[in-house]
Order: C-alpha cells, then structure tokens, then sequence
C-alpha cells in the first residue's frame, strides 16, 4: 500500500536523500573504524615485538646454561603486580636453566599453547591470546633463541593487556560514533532546510494559481527560477485560451439568446391576439418555451464559466437579501434563519445563479409550508457548504422525493407554477459539481438541501 507521506516531492526528496547520507555515513564510520582496530592492534604487536627483542638482547647464558639479565624496557607497568603487562624467559633445552620474569609475574605461570597446537613461524616467532592473571586478556608474542654455541636455548615471550588496546578501539569507536551522528543530524537539517527552499517556488506557483482560480489574479504573478519559468509561461498560455473559450461561450450564448427572443415574442404575441382556449394554449406553452430556452442558455453560460475562471459569491449577504424580500413578500409566514451570522462563506460560482437556485427553494417551500419555513447555511469542511431550505408542510416520501426531481413533473397540477423549478436546481448544481437532495425535515415538512463549491483561499486549496 502506498504510504501517503511519499506524496509529497520534499519528503521524498529528504527520505531518500537522508538514507544515502545514513548509509554513507554507515560505510565511512565502519571503514575509519575498522583501519582504526586494525592500526591499533598492529602498533599494539609492533610494540611487542620490540620489546620482546630489547629482552633478547639483554639477556645472556651462562657456561654452565644458567639465564641472567636484567631487561629495562622503560615501562613502569612492567612493575607493577598484576597488571596485565609481563615478562618472561624460559629455559627451552635441558642445559638451559634458571628463569627470568617480570616484577609484575613473579613466581606466577601464564600457560602457552605447545608447539604442536602452535607451531612458530618462519620467523621462528608465534603470538596468541592468553587470559591473565586476573582473567583480563592478553596478547603474548613469542620466540626461542639460541644464546650460544653450546646450544642453550630460552624461550622468550612478552605479554600485553589486549583489554585496554580494546577499551581504547571501543572508546575510539563511541567517539566516531557521536560526531558522526551529529554530522549526519546536521547534514540531514541542513539538506532538508535547501530541500524545501529549493522547493519553496512550486508554493509560490501553487500559491498564484489558487488566486487565479478564486478570481483575484488573471495571471501567474511573480519571479520564478529558470527551472519552473517555462511551466508558468505556459499555464498563463491555458489561462489565457480559458479566458478566449469563456468569451466566446458568452458571446455565442448571447447571440443565441437575442435570435429567440423575438420569434418566441411573436408567437407569444400572435397567441394573445388569437384570445380563446387556443389561444392561451399557445400563450402557455410559447412561455414554457421561453423558460425552457433561458434554462438552457443558463446551463450553457455556467458550464463555460466552469471551464474558465471561478467566480466568487458571498453566501451570507446573498442569503440576507432573498430573507428580506422574502419575509417583505410573505408577512404571515414565520422564518428562521441560522448560520448567516457564522464565518462568512464564498460560493465559487455567479450570485444570479446562487440566487435562482435557492430562490426556486425558497419558492417552493412557501408553496407548501403551514406557515413556518427555515433557511440555514453551513459549511462541510470538505471544500464544500450546505443550503438548506426546510418546511413544515405535508413533506414527500421517498418514492415523491425522487419524482418531484424529475424535469418538468408536479405532485400537484393545482399549484402555480411550469415544474421546472425542482429541474433547474438540479441542472444548476450539477454544472457546478454539486448536489441536490430532498429529505424529510427536522420541522415536520420536507428539507430540500444544496451543497455547493466554496470559493477557497489560495493557502487551503
């Protein structure tokens, strides 16, 4: 499943990009690491070995195959007891007697491997791991020398506390890891911080195309870097051809509507003089075409304003003036009106279309009502606000509900009116992406609810 946090571009950016500093990061300490043990542990056998061969050259044999020496190898830990740094010569042929050790081994024995298990090198030298007098471990380098040319041969071997060259690795290697994680933490700061400054233009265009859409720019505004000012250039090309089409669109509509009106005017003037039953049939119908024409010139009109720029309605005021033609029009009614006092809200679309929608609402209602009707508004938080326009009238059931929304159909031919009313809301709030629904009301009657686009800030959109 994709994870939503990878929409975004900065964070997929700043992901990848951390884990390839992570990961070389990772790569490089474990190499510095690693040479460091390595050069540790090798200047720490160098140092061995040298001392081993300061011992040998110290030490001497008698005649009659006795060892003696006194080996001073300037290192005091060689003196103190149980300090993990020792000495020792051993007698390795039988003329060869005697034993010489460190202040720190005295009469105590460190067992070595034999030299089946370990044989010695070319070199004639063997070195390996030995637990100490404490139990701490130790590095022993080792070698057998022939002292003379009677053949007496001692076993010379130097111990070292392997413990403290590792606590010294380990410590090294917490060192290297703190300051390379503070480099890395840095370097992620710092990366993301150019990441999202480096990005910080597509706000600036996202920014400027939310004020086109809203209608309070006609242009991208603004100086953008060279990478992204092709992409504006041609987003105020397609805003400008948008603009041609919503032009033109109205230029057409408006002809249109000017080519009808006068043939529908006569045949509307021909039926009134005709007089009759026949004659307000034709006066009649003549008027259903005239509405029907306007209808769809609406219709027209909204869909070529939906493909160009967004028009901004304040919802509140235009509510307020239809209450108070409304309550001028029906004194015996009773209203309520809840929500125009809340935040204000902005319909993207023109007011006369808000304005016929909620006035063929309001229209019906009256139509139908008791004598109690509600008008309120809110908003969805979804990008969109709810209009409802409730009655307390005999209502409809769902099987009315759904008839009364057919274009042109009336539940009661005895009321005034064409039956489009129900249909042009409809039609109206579909071309703005929006819907229509009938329900049974709170108040007793029937609720007949718009939800609309809101016209949204540059900052939210």
């Amino acid at each position: 499943m994709k994870l939503r946090a990878f929409d975004s571009l900065a964070v997929r950016v700043i992901a990848f990009s951390s884990l390839w500093a992570i990961t070389g990061l990772v790569v490089v300490g474990g190499l510095i690491s690693t040479i460091y043990g390595r050069t540790a542990s090798r200047g720490f056998e160098e140092l061995l070995v040298a001392q081993l061969y300061n011992i040998v050259n110290v030490v001497s044999v008698s005649p009659e195959g006795n060892l003696s020496g006194s080996p001073d190898l300037g290192d005091l830990r060689y003196s103190q007891p149980l300090s993990g740094w020792y000495w020792e010569v051993l007698p390795a042929s039988d003329n060869t007697k005697g034993r010489l050790a460190s202040i720190s081994l005295g009469p105590a024995d460190i067992a070595s491997p034999s030299t089946a298990l370990l044989p010695f090198d070319p070199q004639y030298r063997r070195d390996y791991e030995a637990r100490g007098l404490e139990g701490e471990a130790l590095k022993v380098v080792e070698t057998e020398i022939v002292l003379d040319q009677d053949n007496h041969i001692a076993r010379f071997r130097v111990m070292g506390n392997a413990s403290l060259v590792q606590a010294d690795i380990d410590q090294f290697d917490q060192t290297l890891f703190f300051y390379l994680s503070l480099f890395g933490l840095g370097s992620i700061l710092i990366n993301a911080v150019a990441i999202l400054y480096g990005l910080k233009p597509l706000t600036s265009v996202r920014r400027s195309l939310g004020e086109v859409r809203n209608g309070r720019a006609e242009r991208l505004m603004g100086a953008f870097p060279a990478e992204i000012r092709p992409l504006t250039v041609e987003m105020n090309a397609l805003i400008d051809n948008n603009r041609r089409i919503v032009e033109r669109a109205r230029t057409q509509v408006g002809n249109l509507a000017h080519s009808l009106k006068t043939p529908i005017a006569v045949l509307m003037n021909e039926a009134e003089a005709m007089g009759g039953d026949k004659g307000r049939l034709f006066a009649d119908q003549g008027d259903r075409m005239r509405h029907q024409v306007q209808h769809y010139l609406d219709r027209a009109r909204i869909a070529a304003q939906s493909e160009g720029i967004v028009f901004r309605t304040p919802v509140q005021s235009t509510l307020e003036r239809l209450a108070r033609v409304l309550v001028k029009l029906n004194p015996k009614l009773r209203f309520e009106f809840a929500g125009l006092d809340a935040k204000p809200l902005v319909f993207a679309g023109e007011r006369q279309d808000y304005e016929e929608m909620v006035g063929n609402l309001l229209e019906n209602a009256a139509k139908w009502t008791r004598g109690r009707i509600r008008l309120s508004v809110a908003p969805l938080g979804d990008g969109t606000f709810r209009t409802s326009v409730e009655d307390d009238g005999p209502g409809l059931d769902e099987a009315d509900a759904a008839e009364a929304v057919k274009r042109g159909r009336r539940l009661d031919e005895e009321k005034p009116g064409s039956g489009l009313g129900l249909s042009i809301v409809i039609d109206t709030a579909e071309e703005y992406r929006g819907t229509f629904t009938l329900s049974r009301s709170s108040i007793g009657g029937l609720c007949a609810a718009l939800v609309l686009p809101l016209a949204l800030d540059p900052e939210t959109s």
